[in-house]
């Protein structure tokens, strides 16, 4: 009985050591996917921005970075094209070379909705 319990005793260790560089992947996609989730509603909230700048006569380009916390302002790319504001934004990278895979972008349209 106690061979029995020696032998299996290192087995959980070997396992969990082994799982180890599965959660770290997880951990990191996870992680990736919350960056992507927060470079979207950043990409929408400075679209929305601008789109409300330009009906009031202000710069949209402007409004648009206004919107988005000083940090994250090197990552925009802000497009005006007569109405419409596009808006896209770089997430942060979690895991490295997959952040210019997951550009976010949104579009408003000044004018439009209530």
């Amino acid at each position: 009985m106690s061979r029995r319990s020696a032998g299996t005793h290192g087995q959980g260790t070997v396992e969990f050591v082994a799982l180890v560089p599965l959660l770290v992947l997880v951990a990191l996609a996870a992680g990736q996917w919350l960056a992507a989730g927060a470079a979207r509603e950043l990409a929408r909230t400075a679209a929305e921005a601008g789109a409300v700048a330009l009906l009031q006569g202000d710069p949209a380009v402007d409004a648009a970075r206004r919107a988005v916390p000083g940090a994250e302002r090197g990552r925009l790319r802000i497009v005006v094209r007569g109405a419409r504001v596009a808006v896209t934004v770089r997430p942060r990278a979690v895991v490295p070379g997959v952040a210019g895979l997951l550009d976010a972008t949104a579009v408003a349209v000044a004018g439009e909705g209530t």
